[in-house]
């Protein structure tokens, strides 16, 4: 009984959502593509990683600060001398003096406690020597010792040239251009929801058109069964009759696959099932054009101009590698053979300046210098392009738009003249002053003046569609 009130429950709840993609308005399929679909998505994630790629780089203004602690242990002459030392230990039996001074007791032994014949013997370069030839046993050959260090190190950039800081404005201008990626995506999602919005509406109204034709066949089909019963018409016409509905089924079957189609891709588009939308106008208004607003609001023109800002900061950064690097460094810290052990008494610090600049490197800085220079040309090249390219690109397409609507008032008078003769043509046939073959033809100059109004309709949708991306006009 639980169980049952929860399935209740969650199909209660789920209605609204279900119910929002039946009858699903234009408006709110906006609101839903622009919300769900995944490649928006996808890019706005973009978005995020090349934010978080600018705060980095931001970051890097701030020095760094590691804490680092080693543990080790080792009877390498080298390292248990040097771990001693670091920890503030050694001493002088750590140098081998030990061995030393057991050379000088046999000295002072074999002068016999006499200072002069210690002094002559001292004196002496062979004995000098020998005494110099000693291994230090203590130090060639030391205990195994641990060694435990913890240190903190800053470092921190002084100066770079500027070169940093460009980094940092190309980085925040290509999150800049990430976000201009998305809204571009944005503009095409939209341009593809209302195209296929209007497609459907399209369709539909040529299946209702189809639908009244085929209506229009079995009437004729009906008028010829009758005539043959009273001998006025053959068993052909009939068969020309049958013939042509199977060509009306065939468009009409060809319409709703069509129509099915569109319906799957708004469904990905929106990233949900749409079982039915609410129809719109045939034809969207044709957008106003002002080429001012399209230099200001076209976003490839924004991404150009952006990509030309970033080529000048480009240039600057290479300007950069003539200048100095100046970096500050410190460190503190302490060892022992103990973790932790004494920390405050045997703490270090170490603290310091480094200027690096490069003197020579065989012309590969000027070079890089003139490259940027040109890169920078080039782009504002492109920019001048974009806008002419733009420029000529709305005007085509508002030329081609109102060249398809001219056609579009074309076919429609040729629809409506069509069906007239069409019925004229039926009459006649009831009267038989034309045989069935003429009917047939003009019934099929009408499904024809149909399929072209049809293509003009989608055609010229395409055409605003794809203006109103250009110009940037949103929702």
């Amino acid at each position: 009984m639980k169980i049952r009130k929860s399935i209740c429950l969650v199909l209660l709840t789920s209605i609204p959502l279900f119910a929002d993609l039946q009858n699903l308005t234009l408006n709110k399929a906006l609101n839903i593509v622009e919300n769900e679909n995944l490649e928006l998505k996808i890019s706005r994630f973009e978005e995020q990683i090349k934010d978080y790629e600018a705060e980095a780089t931001d970051g890097i203004n701030y020095g760094t600060l590691d804490l680092t602690f080693n543990a080790l242990r080792s009877n390498n002459a080298l390292n248990s001398f040097g771990f001693k030392l670091q920890s503030r230990e050694a001493n002088f039996g750590d140098f081998g003096f030990s061995d030393f001074l057991g050379g000088i007791g046999g000295m002072m032994k074999a002068s016999g406690g006499d200072f002069g014949t210690f002094s002559e013997m001292m004196s002496n370069p062979s004995a000098q020597s020998q005494m110099l030839e000693v291994e230090p046993t203590d130090l060639n050959f030391p205990d195994a010792r641990n060694h435990f260090e913890t240190k903190l190190t800053f470092k921190i950039p002084l100066y770079t040239g500027g070169k940093l800081a460009e980094y940092s404005n190309i980085m925040h201008s290509m999150y800049r251009m990430s976000k201009l990626d998305t809204k571009k995506l944005l503009d095409a999602k939209i341009y593809q929801v209302k195209k296929a919005y209007y497609d459907i509406s399209l369709v539909d109204n040529y299946i209702y058109n189809l639908q009244k034709i085929k209506k229009n066949i079995k009437r004729l089909q009906r008028i010829v069964e009758s005539m043959k019963k009273e001998g006025y018409a053959k068993d052909i016409d009939i068969l020309e009759v049958q013939a042509r509905d199977a060509e009306a089924t065939s468009l009409y079957n060809q319409a709703q696959l069509n129509r099915k189609l569109a319906y799957q891709f708004l469904s990905f588009l929106l990233n949900k099932e749409v079982q039915s939308i609410k129809n719109v106008k045939e034809m969207p208004p044709m957008p106003l054009v002002i080429l001012s607003d399209v230099y200001r609001d076209n976003i490839d023109i924004q991404k150009a101009v952006l990509g030309l800002e970033i080529s000048a900061m480009a240039v600057d950064v290479q300007k950069a590698n003539y200048l100095p690097m100046v970096g500050a460094f410190g460190e503190y810290g302490s060892a022992d053979n103990s973790a932790f052990n004494d920390f405050t008494e045997k703490d270090s610090y170490t603290v310091g300046v480094q200027v690096s600049m490069n003197i020579f490197n065989g012309g590969i800085d000027r070079a890089n210098i003139e490259k940027a220079k040109v890169k920078n040309l080039q782009v504002k090249s492109q920019v001048e392009l974009a806008k002419r390219g733009i420029a000529l690109k709305t005007k085509q397409l508002k030329t081609e738009a109102l060249s398809l609507e001219s056609d579009i008032k074309n076919y429609e008078t040729q629809l409506k003249f069509a069906s007239r003769v069409y019925e004229s043509y039926r009459e006649r046939y009831r009267e038989g002053v034309v045989s069935i073959s003429d009917v047939l033809i003009k019934q099929s100059k009408q499904l024809e003046v149909l399929l072209k109004l049809q293509t003009v309709k989608n055609k010229r949708n395409a055409k605003v569609f794809e203006l109103n991306s250009i110009l940037n006009a949103g929702e």
